[in-house]
């Protein structure tokens, strides 16, 4: 699990620090914020004290119209829990008496640079911790996103990844990962695929060195990050090892408990890899629609034969 700071919150969404410079360095380890509610009149059975604590319109509104031994009270209680770190969406008017608190327990106050819709900046938040904090391994690879469906390409080193790669870009599809591909594990079902950073945006190609898809061929060459569909494994050409079945039996590759449909395209000079390649994503989107050509084919076959 990737490190997460208080300070990385701060940068990510310029936010205003109030309280608490000095302990940004504090680390967050759950994915999910937290908006108090029951907390506010003592229900603290369920207070999931290591989230991201925010105050929007709404709680700072009710605290206003608490008597002063009453927000001190019901404030003190929460902040007694020792959150990471309480985030403001409403503005910084009136804040004085969570100031006093939470400098008192030595917690960051941020604050967002101007008032926000409270659930829609705890989405964009929450949605940046899922991906920080997700499990994640890095794989040999290349990664590239075909027909808007992210697909993991593999092999022996040298066998052609990259220059495929450079192959589906010319045909306007974009590269994520070249070399290194970040696998984060989103959800159950949701596999993430990005680059480490040092590579973004660079294709190794021998003979030739170290291309930036985005220099040379513009900002729709390259893609951040893709959730992966397919996984497409290139293997050197066997003879008699292909199978001209109608319909490939299904085989899947697991990756952080999650099990993502693979192919192997077997490389020979004169294929069209790339041409395979996006046909194999949009035969996996077919089905995704619940077609099948193989079963198409097949009713087409008995339909004849019920002529008889």
């Amino acid at each position: 699990m990737k490190r997460l700071t208080i300070e990385q919150l701060v940068n990510r969404f310029s936010l205003k620090v109030l309280v608490g410079e000095n302990q940004l360095y504090r680390e967050i380890t759950q994915p999910r914020s937290h908006r108090p509610g029951l907390e506010f009149v003592g229900h603290f059975d369920f207070f999931p004290t290591e989230r991201v604590q925010i105050l929007g319109t709404k709680e700072v509104t009710y605290l206003h119209k608490l008597s002063h031994e009453e927000r001190k009270t019901r404030i003190g209680n929460i902040v007694g829990y020792h959150p990471p770190c309480f985030i403001v969406t409403a503005g910084e008017e009136g804040l004085t008496y969570l100031t006093h608190h939470c400098r008192e327990h030595n917690i960051p106050l941020l604050l967002t640079n101007e008032p926000t819709n409270t659930t829609n900046f705890m989405a964009k938040l929450d949605a940046f911790m899922v991906k920080e904090l997700a499990p994640q391994i890095a794989v040999h690879g290349v990664c590239v996103n075909v027909y808007g469906i992210g697909i993991l390409i593999r092999g022996d080193s040298g066998v052609g990844k990259s220059e495929t790669a450079h192959t589906l870009i010319g045909r306007g599809h974009r590269l994520v990962a070249d070399d290194i591909v970040v696998l984060k594990k989103l959800s159950a079902q949701t596999l993430l695929g990005t680059h480490d950073e040092k590579t973004k945006e660079f294709l190794a190609l021998r003979s030739i060195g170290l291309l930036n898809v985005v220099r040379s061929y513009g900002q729709k060459a390259f893609q951040n990050e893709t959730r992966i569909a397919l996984e497409i494994l290139l293997t050197k050409w066997e003879k008699n090892a292909l199978y001209n079945d109608l319909e490939q039996e299904p085989k899947y590759t697991d990756y952080l408990g999650i099990k993502i449909p693979s192919m192997e395209i077997q490389l020979q000079p004169g294929r069209d890899v790339a041409g395979l390649i996006e046909a194999a994503a949009n035969n996996w989107f077919l089905r995704q629609q619940g077609y099948s050509a193989a079963e198409d084919f097949y009713s087409r076959l008995e339909a004849e034969f019920e002529k008889f």
